[in-house]
């Protein structure tokens, strides 16, 4: 019998990153997503309704480089819900020197997104709804 859980959606995402104050750096002050909270080895930022936590590197050894083909996260998206929103955000990733796609065209699902990676070449899209 399925369980059937009730959820509203994502409560939080946790990364791992190997310099924390880059990642801070790119997540805070060049994305401008708001901090939440922040204690030694952790901070966590809000995209949108979403918490996203990221950690300073692990005491034991692993890979040191985010892999999409990798098992674990492939990607993440947030959403956007207007058009020119997404083109200003890729002209701005664009203007940060930030590497990206720019808009493209996801012909599978008929929807806009720009796709980009962090310091740790996590990859992410912004992603019309």
């Amino acid at each position: 019998m399925a369980i059937n859980i009730q959820t509203p959606g994502l409560h939080h995402i946790a990364l791992r990153c190997t310099d924390l104050a880059r990642s801070r750096a790119f997540y805070h002050d060049t994305l401008g997503f708001p901090i939440a909270l922040e204690v030694p080895d952790l901070f966590i930022f809000v995209a949108g309704g979403t918490f996203i936590g990221v950690r300073g590197p692990a005491q034991e050894a692993g890979e040191k480089v985010f892999s999409p083909f990798n098992v674990g996260i492939d990607h993440m998206a947030l959403g956007c819900t207007d058009e020119a929103e997404l083109h200003r955000v890729a002209q701005a990733l664009a203007d940060a020197n930030i590497e990206n796609t720019g808009v493209k065209f996801d012909a599978t699902l008929g929807k806009n997104y720009v796709a980009f990676k962090d310091p740790d070449r996590i990859a992410w899209e912004f992603y019309m709804v």
